[in-house]
């Protein structure tokens, strides 16, 4: 048996398990959780990078970029019936790695929540998309496939790269002038090798949009949080004391760690997390975790994203978790969360528990931590209630009831 590591919904993974389908190779997809299981011993000495997705083959062949996986399980005929055919194989995939994905990322995700909107870098991924795609559609004009007769990993690993447009943003105005493109792209994904693994593809009827009002703190654009200094400006007024001003130390140093005013409390947070990362969560991380909790310094939180409705493919639910994450990193020394995404594709929500030093919400401790945090409704938990204590050890184990809601996956902050 031959094992594809990867999380579910990944474009990068499809192109792999498409090849697979037309090969008749057969693929074991064990439960991967990203962050935990990448993050592993075991997983680290056969790939050292922990990137996915990740192949290895019963022989020991072991290969961790998406083209090569995909490569290493086509068929001959896919790779390039002759050297010039599979010189322009290798020219396809490369042009959709370098003129398509970033483009598509830097369009597609900030409507995601998944990073940072910017007007001009979207307006000049829609340039970069618009030329790809007119490139393609002048190729396209007489050729039913990229390259010979039949599909070949050139086909497969560009279609993969352009699903999330489809999806999201190329509605039928956009993509008008691409006939040749869309009647390829549509051919694809009704092959019964790509439906088995991506399903069926609704494309995009009206363009998703970068929404001010739910996402501002998201991606920095509040304008009410430019208020948040004008507190500063309020400060000056006990000035009177000017003398007693000048003889002190500049007041105006703030120290770098938003939490460096809280008392410290009794619990360390690198040690809950070691033990967390390292020993067995059911048996030793959670009874260490409510031996040690220091309620007297420290909260829990439980966190519901507000606007489940806009979740559509789970892996960009994650990817909205792991943007949040990489955002919040001045909070990792003193905090520690899981996120976890429930349901299915086009019926999901999050939520998560959250612990940090200090009892109110540690996001308005300081601007650069208030780019997500409104996008959730938060709730501090009464740390002595046995509801909260089966909800922790529920959403730190990744096991249990969760209310009725069915567990996906989860992500860790730590």
């Amino acid at each position: 048996m031959q094992t594809l590591y990867t999380y579910p919904e990944s474009f990068r993974a499809y192109k792999a398990q498409i090849a697979a389908q037309y090969s008749g190779a057969k693929l074991d997809v064990p439960e991967f959780k990203l962050g935990v299981t990448n993050k592993t011993e075991e997983f680290l000495k056969k790939f050292p990078l922990g990137k996915v997705p990740a192949y290895e083959s019963k022989d020991g062949v072991l290969l961790f970029e998406s083209n090569a996986i995909a490569y290493y399980l086509a068929t001959d005929a896919m790779r390039g019936a002759n050297k010039a055919d599979a010189a322009a194989v290798q020219q396809w995939i490369s042009f959709g790695d370098s003129e398509v994905v970033p483009g598509s990322c830097t369009w597609v995700y900030p409507c995601l929540g998944i990073m940072q909107y910017n007007k001009q870098n979207t307006e000049r991924a829609k340039t970069e998309i618009k030329r790809a795609l007119g490139v393609l559609n002048d190729v396209l004009l007489t050729r039913t496939y990229l390259v010979g007769e039949r599909i070949s990993l050139a086909d497969i690993c560009l279609c993969c790269n352009l699903l999330a447009l489809y999806q999201m943003v190329l509605d039928p105005e956009f993509r008008q002038p691409y006939g040749n493109v869309n009647r390829w792209f549509t051919t694809l994904v009704n092959q019964p090798q790509f439906k088995t693994v991506i399903g069926e593809v609704k494309l995009c009827e009206k363009m998703a949009q970068f929404d001010a009002k739910k996402y501002q703190d998201l991606h920095g654009q509040s304008k009410p949080e430019k208020k948040k200094p004008e507190k500063k400006a309020e400060k000056p007024k006990p000035e009177k004391p000017k003398a007693a001003v000048a003889d002190e130390p500049p007041a105006e140093k703030p120290s770098k760690d938003p939490f460096a005013a809280l008392p410290e409390g009794t619990f360390v947070m690198d040690d809950w997390k070691k033990v967390y990362s390292n020993e067995d969560t059911k048996t030793v991380a959670m009874p260490y975790f409510w031996k040690n909790f220091d309620k007297e310094n420290y909260s829990i939180w439980y966190s519901v994203y507000k606007y489940p409705e806009d979740l559509k493919m789970i892996f960009m639910s994650c990817n909205l978790i792991s943007g949040m994450f990489q955002r919040l990193d001045r909070m990792r020394k003193h905090a520690f969360g899981s996120a976890i995404v429930f349901g299915e594709n086009n019926n999901s929500t999050i939520s998560g528990i959250w612990i940090w030093r200090g009892h109110e919400l540690a996001f308005e401790l300081s601007p650069d931590l208030q780019i997500d945090y409104e996008s959730y409704d938060w709730k501090k938990l009464d740390a002595d209630s046995p509801e909260t204590k089966k909800m922790v050890d529920e959403y730190f184990e990744w096991e249990g009831e969760f209310g009725g809601k069915k567990f996906n996956q989860g992500k860790i902050f730590k």
